[in-house]
């Protein structure tokens, strides 16, 4: 708690024309808090006043929280008595916090381990045979080194793989390309041994790429990177939303809700931002994860890196060349394990194309391999499930299938075969609706969503904001006047709710006709009747000959 007391700090409380809600004891009444550079501070001038008004009033609510108050500053003021005079104070409990405290730095401290023999990538021997003899099938006669490479293996892990194939006569040196050693050596199939384990291998999967991660091995890594070791503050919830007209009571229900790592529930009128705000908790993620290619599960292969999903990061250069990448196999080899990706933390965001299918293992039944579900795919990051409720099955039924997941933060998943594996569910899983929540899901269900978040219609102040916001992105000139002649004309008349999209929606229509009429965009009034007109719809009831059923 930080409280100040000096006389002027109330007075300039007073003069500010803005205070979030939580200023107040209730929204508009009882002002004694005030934010400072995005710090919260109680003004205990202000508690003294409000006390003697709600008293007066014989506002108990408003009593009980003003008293609250009040005890606590005189706890600080009396620990503060025994240090000495409290002369030229002006600040009472915790100090201000400092730059690193309000804009935490997040940074991933895990690092997959490089393997330097073929026992330390977790796999066992038949498993690296099969695997070569695919890959080389796949891509034809290789080098050692471009087999490591294409395995993601280093050279001196697979080399001993390799010499026991040879001695096992299932492959043979039939070339050689440069003179880097045993590296340079050009590898095929030998018949009729190496033909008939290459068969065997196929009937089993016909993989071919990075050699999978042990799944162990992978349920650690996701520990090792949870979401939970992310904070974010006020004003690091602020970068982020920068270019987001949002009120200060929004950003104090979404930061603790990021800081919490839990489930979230946005509700409220379509085009308010609800998708927006999910896309940009991402910035606050900040830091980068490694995830495996591919992870091998009970002798079963499961894709998990996917490049439409996922973004891979920009290596950054270590120890004076390029981080993860070696310029000939005789130079120092990479800082980790190769079999992983570096990625920017996952947002996966579905909306009403989502089905139960998706969010369970998918057998490739050609390649013979499993495709990760998103949840899976989204592990370390945020999982977002937009439009909630309109989904081609029942709402409950999705719901029912977060039961587990919410509750245990572990997800089970069903191979061809019947077998359950047990998977990290290490995700901020986010609904976002327009719909009325009690009408989706019961109490249960609703008690393990921990924050329900609703996102409400902009006011009017908040509405020019994005307008000024929203010119300036898109190089127009601003013109207050023209917002003036639209809300006065489009808005008040018919009672109609400002939505946070309606400016960007309504500008885009601007200049798109502007560039019909071959004219500049600006704010005539002409330019924005026109946009407004096939922008809205009329409230009139009008019956065009056919109906559709909703429901």
């Amino acid at each position: 708690m930080r409280v100040i007391i000096a006389p002027e700090f109330h007075q300039q409380m007073l003069s500010l024309p803005y205070h979030p809600a939580d200023c107040y004891v209730r929204p508009g009444e009882y002002l004694h808090h005030m934010y400072i550079e995005g710090v919260k501070y109680v003004v205990a001038p202000a508690v003294l006043e409000c006390l003697e008004q709600a008293e007066s009033k014989g506002d108990q609510d408003a009593v009980d929280h003003l008293r609250l108050h009040k005890v606590h500053y005189e706890m600080l003021l009396a620990d503060a008595a025994r240090f000495g005079s409290l002369e030229g104070v002006t600040l009472l409990g915790d100090p201000p916090p400092t730059e690193d405290e309000a804009v935490p730095v997040t940074g991933n401290q895990f690092l997959p381990r490089l393997p330097t023999t073929w026992e330390e990538t977790g796999l066992d021997l038949p498993f690296l045979f099969e695997s070569v003899l695919r890959t080389i099938f796949a891509r034809g006669r290789m080098a050692a080194s471009a087999l490591a490479d294409e395995m993601c293996l280093p050279f001196q892990v697979l080399n001993p793989v390799l010499q026991g194939m040879r001695r096992q006569m299932l492959i043979d040196i039939v070339g050689q390309q440069g003179n880097s050693g045993d590296a340079s050596f050009v590898y095929e199939v030998k018949p009729p041994k190496g033909t008939a384990a290459l068969q065997d291998a196929l009937d089993k999967t016909t993989y071919v790429g990075p050699a999978p991660v042990p799944f162990a091995d992978y349920a650690e890594s996701v520990l090792a990177q949870t979401v939970k070791k992310i904070v974010v503050t006020r004003r690091s919830v602020r970068k982020a939303f920068e270019d987001l007209i949002i009120s200060e009571s929004a950003f104090n229900e979404i930061g603790p809700a990021i800081n919490s790592a839990q489930s979230v529930f946005f509700f409220g009128f379509p085009g308010n931002g609800k998708t927006s705000i999910a896309e940009r908790i991402t910035r606050l993620m900040g830091d980068h994860i490694y995830i495996p290619y591919a992870v091998v599960a009970n002798g079963q292969i499961i894709k998990v890196y996917d490049p439409i999903l996922h973004t891979a990061a920009k290596e950054v250069e270590e120890m004076g060349g390029p981080a993860g990448g070696v310029d000939t196999i005789l130079k120092k080899g990479t800082a980790y394990d190769k079999r992983y990706i570096k990625i920017k933390r996952p947002t996966i965001v579905v909306g009403g194309e989502l089905s139960l299918v998706m969010l369970d293992l998918r057998f490739n039944t050609v390649g013979k391999f499993y495709e990760a579900p998103l949840q899976m795919k989204a592990n370390g990051g945020i999982f977002m499930i937009d439009d909630f409720g309109r989904q081609q099955m029942r709402p409950m039924d999705l719901l029912n299938r977060w039961i587990v997941p919410l509750e245990k933060k572990y997800d089970y998943l069903s191979t061809t075969t019947g077998t359950k594996i047990e998977v990290p569910f290490d995700v901020i899983l986010i609904f976002s609706t327009n719909l009325d929540p009690t009408q989706l899901a019961d109490e249960a269900f609703l008690r393990r969503i921990k924050f329900k978040i609703e996102v409400r219609d902009p006011d009017e102040a908040q509405y020019r904001n994005i307008w000024e916001l929203v010119c300036k992105g898109r190089r127009v000139d601003h013109d207050p006047s023209g917002v003036d002649y639209l809300i006065n004309k489009w808005y008040k008349p018919h009672a109609r709710p400002f939505r946070m999209c309606q400016p960007r929606d309504i500008l885009d229509q601007m200049i798109s006709i502007a560039k019909y009429n071959m004219e500049r965009v600006n704010f005539s009034p002409d330019l924005i009747d026109a946009a407004c007109a096939t922008y809205f719809i009329s409230t009139q009831k009008r019956d065009f000959g056919a109906k559709v059923r909703l429901e």
